[in-house]
């Protein structure tokens, strides 16, 4: 049994459906002896109600704020920008630790609070690999958008939809010209969900993983027509793409995913545009002749919320029911640590318990 007082939290931003814990996977929380409060939420894609039969406790939309100190508020995306002090603990993906825009005033916050960040994207075991992740459903969903914006069938703006509704949709056409696709960081599980769609799409793509990239053929990358990047870089490496590629004469490339959407980070592999697009509008032109188009959507998966989120919550639900400040959660409140000195921060110690 465990006595962690855990708070789901509802989703500031419109677009995210996403849950990180599925009713079913609650009910079990809740019968380990977690104390589980769930707020309202009119977008999770689960009702309130499948909460409740579980077991949970209900509270209003954002009453996270006043939540006992002792409750560890859980997550996906960003917070809203008020408190200006948070006193919790937090799980989700921050986005703060590469030099990301607002990381400073995000970790600022945690300082002023004395909380602390534990970021899910470094929830990792002991050799760095990711123990909960919807990196195989953002690939997904990025080879998809891409290819179905390739065809000229992606509408927008986008809405949620199920795996065996887009895969339909994603059949190729008799009308369809074949065209080449290549995926960076193919063997990781975010280039194995773009592999998935391209092969429902009916497209054999080119394969690459760090083999290929380390001596980067861009010559031979711009040959494809449609591109999916997979790969979020750890260490700085050399951009798959510069401005100055876009301007090839004889660039076949016409369509192009970053799945990663590393913007603003001193990391990114891609820097050739400087912000994201969304479900509104999906698709930037960066390049009018020959046309290039991006797709950078930074919340992917929840376009496909019931099969991203189930996947997910099986997947944080062990770590949950062994929440504690040494293992994974006490790499995570490392690097929060680290990234709080970087920035020349007082971190918050009151939580170690």
């Amino acid at each position: 049994m465990t006595e962690l007082r855990l708070w789901l939290r509802h989703e500031a931003r419109t677009t995210e459906r996403r849950t990180p814990i599925v009713p079913d996977d609650a009910r079990r929380l809740v019968g380990h002896g977690v104390e589980l409060t769930v707020e309202e939420s009119p977008q999770r894609v689960f009702p309130i109600e499948e909460y409740e039969a579980a077991g949970c406790r209900v509270a209003p939309a954002g009453s996270w704020v006043t939540a006992p100190r002792d409750a560890v508020v859980l997550g996906l995306k960003e917070l809203p920008d008020d408190p200006a002090e948070l006193t919790h603990r937090h799980i989700f993906f921050g986005h703060a630790y590469k030099g990301q825009p607002g990381a400073a005033d995000l970790l600022g916050r945690f300082a002023a609070g004395g909380g602390a960040l534990f970021d899910l994207e470094y929830l990792v075991d002991d050799t760095g690999r990711r123990l909960a992740a919807f990196g195989f459903w953002a690939g997904y969903l990025g080879a998809a958008l891409a290819v179905l914006r390739h065809r000229g069938r992606l509408r927008a703006p986008l809405t949620p939809t199920t795996k065996e509704d887009l895969d339909e949709t994603l059949k190729p056409a008799a009308a369809d010209a074949g065209f080449t696709g290549l995926v960076i960081g193919a063997l990781g599980r975010s280039g194995r969900g773009a592999r998935t769609a391209f092969a429902a799409a009916g497209v054999d793509p080119t394969c690459w993983d760090l083999a290929e990239t380390r001596d980067l053929d861009r010559p031979a990358l711009l040959r494809h027509d449609v591109m999916v990047n997979a790969v979020l870089a750890t260490t700085p490496v050399p951009p798959f793409l510069r401005e100055r590629d876009l301007d090839t004469p004889d660039r076949r490339l016409r369509t192009l995913c970053d799945v990663t959407c590393d913007v603003g980070s001193p990391l990114n592999v891609l820097p050739v545009y400087d912000d994201t697009t969304d479900w509104d509008e999906p698709v930037r032109r960066l390049r009018d002749e020959p046309p290039l188009d991006l797709i950078a959507i930074d919340n992917l998966p929840s376009l496909l919320p019931l099969e991203s989120s189930a996947d997910f919550s099986a997947a944080l639900l062990p770590h949950l029911l062994d929440f504690g400040v040494s293992g994974a959660w006490g790499r995570c409140l490392d690097r929060f640590r680290d990234a709080s000195r970087a920035h020349g921060l007082v971190k918050g110690e009151s939580h170690d318990h």
